[in-house]
């Protein structure tokens, strides 16, 4: 007892050295009666309102001195009885020497309703064709097919049309990349602007002509400085359906790599611009350059109130069995959907390529003759050596005839007799001439078949919508609704292979820094979002909105614009020129800037205790990002849940202590911050802080596991992890990898994985440098090799927090010549072949290991999650990064963490990856004992994550983030917690935006309203926010174009489980 006595004691002194206060003392500051009933009226003379300042002074003084009296008695108590302090927060010792935290007598358990599990356990829909049934049905071998090399030889019959003649819609389109061999602004200065004022001149010649257009980044910019007759022309245009707008994304996605936080807001960006600008609402999705396809997509696009897509890049061997089957076209539909409310019709493309030679019909050498842009004389021509000529009356039927037999093979692919033929490629038509060559040429065709009755066919110009019409109208249908024997599909298209063995799977790791400050921006973007919407909302209540920066509303919408720009399919994915690469961080850094001035700014005024003291100066902001001398701390939780966690700030000072609001001393831990193995450079101090009881969300959910810290946490041994509630222990051995790649012919590169074979292990001559750090509320080990240093933290903390490991992996290959690193986690977990990996951070997806495809075709990308398990455990990797994942061996996980290669793989770059900075890959891995009832919730095509594993992602993806408060001359006025949620919410459910609407007459300034965008939840939405009154509730559309009737603001609002639904509030 003595022990543990003097332990304690040496425990509260060393962390109740120092006053390191968060705001709190200041909210007990008590003003003056008389001055209350003046209803918050500052005295007219500038003496009177220095008398009171020095008054309040006093006063805090005066608290401040209790505060400390306080604690000096406790610390007195202490050392009399040997207990834990009245707070019972500080840390102590257990007789085996291991740090306790004592338990606060909160609920620490995850409150879980049986029906909340039913979704998992109960049938869903059945699909016809199942992705993981096509993998194993394939051989995945490479037969020449042929003209229509990875395909097969087509024929028909001549008098297949004779009763029900073809219909060809025949699409021009240009496809604009928004930044790749160049940047965003070089492509639209040289290219893309020149498109668009070709098109509004050369559309409108001719009412039969027609155009599509996708990528809204462009088209903004150029609808900036076009004239208003300019703009007009594209308003009479769309009008007439001479132009459409397709998709209609501020880019055409990735969907690998991609968060579906950004596939959404990307989304919603484009689609609120053409509302505001053109009051268009997309009908079709269109994605023919994305490197495989994800099923997320679909849904979005679905809850967007689109109702028919086109995808392209699929593995050859894929397609190739569609087009064999008939099954090119589908309704796609979400594995975990119990009926068809997720279906949405898809038009996947046969061919190799978007590009015109791939486009007409399976023969490329004739196909290409159709490319008027290739005529003799011009830049580009056909590598068949046949090129296009001139229609002209001497060779029309000819030519005609050789085209209708490729239009006509392509149809045998399909099961209607409606066709669809895309005649463009990447930035085309930007010289007037093209416009005329493709164009004149083409209605001299149609015009030719058209008036010849015996051809059979009727070809025309036509936008997508047009064609998906006409499928509709052909199979007697509504638009979106599934035709009569047309197979549903549920699954995704990854691996993308485009011929023989080379998949696309670097690209779900190439330039992982990118990435990972992609997530980063995202999870501030979000919180900005919300704060902003929140404060605005709670000014305008105030009466305040004058005195609120409403302006910062521009650095919203570029911060929005420049995360929707990096979600293009060559920028995340890291396939960009290094040019290019620095010119997308450029724009992401200056919204992150950006982005923690609109937090600054809106956590300033929601933690002002009397809104009256509220100032907002542009020179002197209230609050930063980083600070030494920390006194006072705003701490903002980003997430909706209530959480526990370890906090750090620099400090400089080994005297450290800090306060809860409430005068509660908090246990800290002080440790160094080491500039190189051995070097230190700064002290850091972690405080365990509980909730968010400075800032953003106070709200006590039930959300902690298990009830006692010092019987329920993981424990990491060098080769084995054990949860003590658990008898079994797990062997999990980490181990590091290295890929080469090929010595001769095709290399890895930006987009391919070429491997020389199996991994080898890294090895370096001399022993890593190893540091230990153990404390109360964290201990770690770090290990310092030549290319990476490997952090291990266990938190000693109760609830999510405490339950995993985290892992952080700072890789540094900058020396290496064409290697990729990997981190390689073995187990004896028998898993099989099996294991899984999320879409975009929104879904599970399960996998199998094939032994008859090539090592590289069995990664897969992994944004947020991978996991694999057998009945008894389930270990899952969370990342705060997207980077490529596989399952090569029973009990195994593998993470390529950078690659450096030296050479272009030959897709267009041009470059390889050279630029590798020094990135920091973040982990949690989370082992989870399995019950029978995880068991039941097994199926061939589901999967899902338990709630402490989707908390657990929630925590590593959004950081609390910690705003000291800047010394102020005149004084810190009272300060207090913000909590805007009224009542608990449910712990399966996320708060994906709140979302600031743009007025309809200044982009940069807010509307009245606010998007709300929930995941999966039921809750009472007129009790949703504290101190606002909801003065809208209205169902929307996912990107906002499509409203429903407005609700009674005590409606209770019902979502099913995975469904994401948006409404419009407007808050006062």
């Amino acid at each position: 007892m003595k022990l543990r006595k003097q332990v304690t004691v040496c425990g509260g002194a060393i962390f109740c050295v120092a006053v390191f206060s968060l705001y709190l003392m200041l909210d007990r500051v008590q003003h003056d009666p008389a001055r209350r009933q003046n209803g918050g009226n500052f005295p007219r003379s500038q003496i009177s309102v220095l008398q009171n300042r020095i008054e309040q002074l006093e006063q805090l003084l005066e608290e401040n001195h209790q505060i400390i009296s306080h604690i000096k008695d406790s610390v007195m108590e202490l050392t009399d009885t040997g207990a834990v302090s009245p707070s019972g927060h500080l840390p102590f010792r257990s007789a085996n020497g291991s740090w306790v935290l004592p338990f606060d007598g909160r609920p620490t358990f995850l409150a879980v309703k049986p029906q909340d599990c039913q979704f998992a356990v109960g049938s869903h829909g059945q699909a016809d064709v199942q992705m993981l049934d096509v993998y194993s049905l394939l051989k995945f071998d490479n037969p020449d097919g042929g003209v229509w090399k990875q395909g097969f030889d087509i024929t028909y019959d001549p008098d297949e049309w004779d009763n029900e003649p073809l219909q060809v819609f025949v699409v021009p389109h240009s496809h604009n990349d928004p930044g790749w061999i160049k940047t965003f602004d070089k492509y639209f200065t040289d290219q893309t602007q020149h498109i668009l004022n070709n098109m509004v001149v050369k559309l409108p010649e001719d009412p039969r002509r027609k155009f599509i257009w996708s990528e809204i980044s462009f088209f903004s910019k150029w609808w900036e400085t076009a004239d208003i007759h300019k703009q007009e022309a594209v308003r009479k245009l769309i009008h007439a359906g001479q132009l459409e707008i397709v998709t209609g994304g501020w880019v055409m996605t990735d969907e690998a790599n991609v968060h579906y936080f950004a596939m959404i807001d990307q989304l919603i960006e484009g689609h609120q611009w053409l509302e505001r600008n053109l009051g268009v609402t997309p009908r079709s999705g269109w994605a023919v350059d994305p490197f495989g396809h994800s099923a997320t997509m679909p849904y979005l696009l679905k809850k967007a109130n689109l109702t028919s897509m086109l995808i392209q890049r699929v593995h050859y061997s894929i397609k190739k069995h569609f087009a064999s089957t008939r099954s090119l076209e589908f309704m796609w539909r979400q594995a975990w959907d119990t009926g068809s409310s997720t279906d949405i019709f898809c038009h996947m493309m046969p061919f190799y390529s978007y590009d015109v030679p791939h486009t007409c019909g399976p023969d490329p050498k004739i196909c290409c003759q159709f490319d008027f842009k290739r005529l003799p004389g011009g830049r580009i021509n056909c590598p068949w050596k046949v090129p296009p000529k001139t229609v002209v009356e001497a060779n029309v039927a000819e030519r005609a005839h050789l085209l209708l037999d490729q239009y006509r093979k392509k149809s045998k692919l399909y099961r209607s007799k409606v066709l669809l033929v895309p005649l463009g490629d990447d930035f085309r038509y930007d010289k007037a001439l093209e416009w005329d060559q493709q164009y004149i040429n083409y209605q001299k065709l149609f015009d030719y078949m058209n008036s010849h009755p015996e051809m059979h066919v009727q070809a025309q110009f036509g936008t997508l919508t047009d064609y998906f019409n006409a499928v509709y109208k052909t199979h007697g249908v509504a638009q979106g609704t599934r035709p009569a024997d047309y197979p549903v599909l549920s699954g995704d298209f990854f691996a993308y292979a485009d011929r023989e063995d080379h998949y696309w799977t670097g690209y779900f790791t190439s330039r992982p820094f990118y990435k990972s400050l992609d997530r980063v921006i995202e999870s501030h973007l979000r919180g900005a979002e919300i704060l902003y919407s929140l404060a605005v909302a709670n000014a305008r209540h105030a009466g305040m909105e004058g005195r609120y920066p409403v302006s910062d509303y521009a650095l919203l919408v570029d911060a929005r614009r420049s995360v929707g720009l990096f979600q293009h399919h060559d920028a995340i994915t890291g396939t960009a020129k290094e040019n290019v690469v620095i010119d997308y961080g450029t724009k992401l850094l200056r919204s992150l800037i950006g982005l923690k001035r609109v937090i600054i700014n809106a956590a300033h005024f929601l933690v002002m205790k009397n809104k009256e003291f509220y100032r907002f100066y542009q020179t002197e902001p209230f609050l930063e990002t980083v600070g030494g001398n920390v006194v006072y701390l705003v701490l903002f939780n980003p997430i909706e849940q209530e959480r526990l966690c370890v906090v750090t700030v620099l400090v400089n000072t080994v005297r450290v202590r800090v306060l809860t609001e409430d005068g509660q001393t908090l246990p800290v831990q002080l440790s160094a911050q080491w500039s190189s193995a051995s070097q230190m450079s700064a002290l850091l101090v972690s405080a365990n802080e509980h909730g968010m009881s400075c800032c953003y969300s106070n709200i006590l959910s039930s959300l902690f596991l298990f009830s006692a810290l010092s019987s329920l946490v993981c424990l990491l041994h060098p080769q084995s992890i054990k949860r003590k509630d658990d008898p079994q222990e797990v062997k999990v051995q980490m181990q590091f990898v290295v890929y080469g790649t090929r010595p001769s012919k095709d290399k890895s590169g930006a987009y391919l994985f070429l491997p020389d074979g199996k991994a080898k292990p890294y090895n370096q001559k001399e022993p890593p440098v190893v540091r230990v750090v153990e404390g109360p509320l964290f201990s770690e080990v770090v290990a310092h090799y030549q290319h990476f240093q490997q952090t291990i933290r266990i938190h000693n903390v109760p609830g999510v927090d405490g339950l995993s490991i985290d892992i952080t992996t700072m890789v540094d290959i900058r020396d290496q010549t064409n290697k990729e690193l990997a981190m390689r986690l073995v187990t004896d977990i028998q898993s099989g072949d099996v294991f899984y990996t999320d879409l975009n951070g929104f879904q599970m997806q399960p996998r199998r290991h094939y032994l008859k495809l090539p090592l590289q075709a069995n990664f897969y990308p992994m944004p947020s999650q991978a996991y694999i398990q057998d009945s008894h455990h389930r270990l899952t990797l969370h990342t705060a990064q997207s980077l490529g994942v596989s399952s090569l061996e029973s009990g195994q996980l593998e993470v390529i963490m950078d690659r450096r290669l030296m050479q272009d793989d030959n897709r267009g770059l041009g470059q390889g990856l050279k630029d590798n900075k020094k990135t920091a890959n973040h982990f949690r891995l989370l082992l989870e004992r399995r019950s029978t009832g995880n068991k039941m919730m097994d199926s061939a095509t589901t999967s899902f994550p338990s709630i402490l594993s989707h908390m657990t992602n929630a925590i590593l993806n959004h950081e609390v983030l910690a705003l000291p408060v800047l010394p102020k001359r005149r004084g810190i006025p009272p300060l207090q917690t913000f909590a805007p949620l009224k009542s608990i919410l449910p712990c399966d459910f996320h708060l994906l935006n709140l979302r600031s609407i743009q007025s309809q007459q200044d982009p940069h300034s807010p509307s009245p309203y606010t998007a709300l965008i929930l995941h999966r939840l039921a809750l009472d939405c007129g009790r949703l926010f504290k101190n606002l009154d909801l003065q809208l509730l209205q169902p929307m559309s996912l990107t906002l174009m499509h409203a429903g009737t407005p609700l009674a603001n005590d409606s209770t609002i019902s979502l099913d489980p995975m469904e994401i639904s948006v409404f419009k509030l407007k808050l006062r």
